[in-house]
């Protein structure tokens, strides 16, 4: 329980002491952004192995008593869940957004809303965030809710902190983008500042996206020890 708590705490306040804070420009502004964004990388990947462990020693202790299970309705939503989290997070990752890092000069282009950006543009981290929920639901232990929601947490809390970090750095150029698109998927859509246009997506990251929620779901048990589909 202490491991999984305290990892949990150091990557949350990573990203909010660190990441989402003028802190992060005055180091930037000391070191270089080259061995900023190196020590934060290897900082983050500590961070998640260290909440990996936490949570693979925390869900045999005695204290992990669980308040809900899965049920076959939720395991079924959660199906769902995942393959939408996957057609954003898949897609997210591979298309230019100056929402990621080192993209910033895709703003130089003036196609760069199109795809996936016309939904949100924060894909891969709505996408973190809905695959947080699903496992939320089939996954009432408290390891689980702290891991979970911790994620949880981070997805929302980075859209926010990216939009800041970004407006402090481009400023009217990212005024002009975010004017253009929305945090929230479909809102920008819904306000007539976008148009839906699933062909801009690709085919082909569409297809990987199905292709890795079915490999997923496939090889739960062997990954992680858990049944993903219903049985």
């Amino acid at each position: 329980m202490t491991s999984l708590l305290a990892a949990a705490a150091f990557f949350i306040l990573l990203h909010l002491l660190v990441s989402g804070t003028r802190l992060r420009d005055g180091l930037i502004a000391r070191i270089g952004q080259g061995p900023y964004m190196g020590l934060f990388v290897l900082a983050s990947f500590a961070g998640l192995g260290w909440l990996g462990f936490g949570f693979a020693q925390a869900r045999g202790e005695a204290w992990n008593v669980a308040y809900w299970g899965a049920t076959p309705a939720t395991r079924t939503v959660q199906l769902g869940l995942q393959l939408v989290a996957m057609l954003l997070i898949v897609p997210g990752l591979t298309t230019p957004n100056p929402t990621s890092v080192r993209q910033e000069g895709a703003l130089e282009r003036p196609d760069v809303v199109k795809g996936m950006l016309r939904i949100t543009r924060h894909p891969f981290l709505w996408g973190v965030a809905i695959w947080a929920v699903g496992h939320l639901l089939v996954n009432g232990e408290r390891a689980s809710l702290v891991l979970f929601s911790s994620m949880l947490f981070l997805a929302l809390f980075g859209t926010v902190s990216i939009d800041a970090k970004r407006k402090r750095v481009l400023g009217a150029k990212w005024d002009a983008f975010a004017a253009e698109t929305s945090n929230v998927p479909f809102v920008a859509i819904a306000a007539g500042r976008q148009k839906l246009r699933v062909g801009e997506i690709g085919g082909l990251r569409l297809i990987a996206a199905v292709v890795v929620w079915a490999a997923l779901a496939w090889g739960h048990p062997y990954l992680f020890g858990v049944h993903a589909l219903p049985h």
